[in-house]
């Protein structure tokens, strides 16, 4: 499996990556493994080797560089990893619906799995008028559209209704996985073909 979760080094014309790529590099590795609220930014600065005026030439404040961290962490991970792998996977909408358990049966047996930073910067953020709140409720509405797209196609009529209990099959076992539970996919698969069975279409 390609792993596009992580960035890649995009380096400029010069062959060397701009400030801003550096930052933004290094705010990805650490938001998406430490959380936004723990992570300050003189350790973005640190990691991504440039000065402090560097951060905020390009961005103004904390919240600006986590606003951009959740645009690149669903452009990596829900865009180019979840939705692409699951596409791949299955011959049938049905298929690539099943088939994102699979996918997060890989997920949740690495190693360093972090979960989701959607999810984890909602809760960290806990304002619900506060932009950030607003930014990671949106990119979570975003991959219910996915599933709700794939709902449509699979004939299902109620596709809004369908893709919020399939929304919480998703997040619910990539809760369980962060307790320990290294069943979850495969447990959040089977409520799914259940839940398959009881949308005919």
């Amino acid at each position: 499996m390609t792993d596009r979760r992580e960035p890649v080094n995009h380096p400029g014309p010069d062959g060397q990556d701009s400030g801003r790529e550096r930052l933004n590099r290094a705010a990805y590795e650490l938001f998406s493994r430490e959380g936004v609220r723990a992570v300050g930014v003189d350790a973005v600065i640190a990691r991504a080797g440039t000065a402090k005026m560097t951060l905020y030439r390009n961005f103004p404040s904390k919240d600006d560089l986590i606003l951009e961290f959740l645009r690149r962490r669903e452009q990596l991970w829900t865009r180019e990893w979840l939705e692409a792998e699951s596409r791949r996977r299955g011959r049938t909408p049905r298929e690539q619906l099943l088939a994102i358990f699979d996918v997060f049966a890989e997920w949740f047996s690495e190693p360093d799995f972090e979960g989701c930073s959607f999810l984890t910067t909602m809760i960290e953020i806990n304002d619900r008028e506060h932009p950030v709140h607003q930014a990671a409720v949106d990119h979570l509405a975003n991959i219910r559209g996915y599933i709700e797209a794939l709902a449509s196609e699979a004939g299902i009529s109620d596709a809004d209704s369908f893709a919020r209990k399939w929304h919480i099959l998703m997040k619910g076992s990539i809760m369980a996985a962060h307790e320990g539970d290294k069943e979850a996919a495969g447990r959040a698969r089977e409520l799914g073909e259940l839940l398959l069975s009881e949308h005919n279409g």
